[in-house]
């Protein structure tokens, strides 16, 4: 599992340049109370976009992921902007070792990447230990109309002049699941294309489902609302964020 996103990691942040990390930042410190001080978890961190932000913030950071090639790129942007960052290879719904950290974060659908309930499940629980009483957790997830219609209305295309892709979409095996096919075509110095393939599984459970095995596992939840905006969900919301206290 360790070899997840080997070719992916390449090219993830120039396919990531349209997401509001600073929104992000904004949410964050705002659940929080502040950031500059606190001990976070930047869970599914990738590259580290959002961990070097919450750095720059002042915070301690340690971020997690499951692809050490990710990680690898990660590690380079934070000693090459000397911020005191740590890195860790772990899958979420395992994540063990960490004791009364402030915030725990899940950001970017990450959490969508675990196909079952009880991974889910799981992942909360582990966070719910590793942070302090008190402490936060926030994250987004797709919702499910993104899953069922939106995703559906593939193929999708994409081309910035260096990198095009090509992805389909299907409905996966599971309730309110996404299976993908994307073909890259990444332009090299010498003007050829190289080709890399990535296949990719999402799923998403109901508001409602959240909210229980948020519960079930015994955070208390403060709010809840959905495209980067203080509002509730509603029936054709794209990504749903929770903020959840223990």
């Amino acid at each position: 599992m360790n070899q997840a996103y080997s070719e992916f990691a390449s090219v993830y942040d120039e396919l990531m340049t349209d997401i509001p990390y600073d929104a992000y930042i904004d949410i964050i410190d705002v659940a929080a109370g502040g950031i500059d001080g606190k001990r976070v978890l930047d869970i599914g961190c990738g590259t580290g976009l959002l961990s070097m932000k919450l750095a720059k913030q002042g915070a301690q950071v340690t971020g997690i992921d499951l692809s050490a090639d990710m990680l690898v790129v990660a590690e380079e942007r934070a000693q090459s902007l000397s911020l005191p960052v740590q890195f860790i290879e772990q899958p979420m719904q395992q994540l063990e070792g960490f004791a009364d950290y402030d915030i725990a974060v899940i950001a970017i659908d990450s959490l969508n990447y675990l196909s079952n309930r009880e991974d889910v499940l799981s992942t909360f629980r582990q966070i719910h230990s590793a942070l302090a009483v008190g402490g936060k957790l926030i994250f987004d997830v797709h919702s499910t109309f993104k899953t069922d219609v939106i995703f559906m209305e593939g193929p999708f295309t994409f081309d910035n002049g260096r990198i095009t892709y090509i992805w389909i979409t299907e409905e996966g095996e599971e309730l309110h699941s996404v299976y993908s096919e994307l073909a890259f075509f990444v332009k090299s110095e010498s003007g050829l294309y190289r080709r890399f393939d990535e296949v990719h599984t999402q799923r998403t459970f109901p508001v409602s489902d959240y909210a229980d095995m948020l519960m079930d596992t015994g955070f208390s939840i403060e709010r809840i609302f959905a495209d980067w905006e203080d509002e509730a969900p509603h029936e054709e919301s794209e990504r749903i964020f929770f903020q959840v206290r223990k």
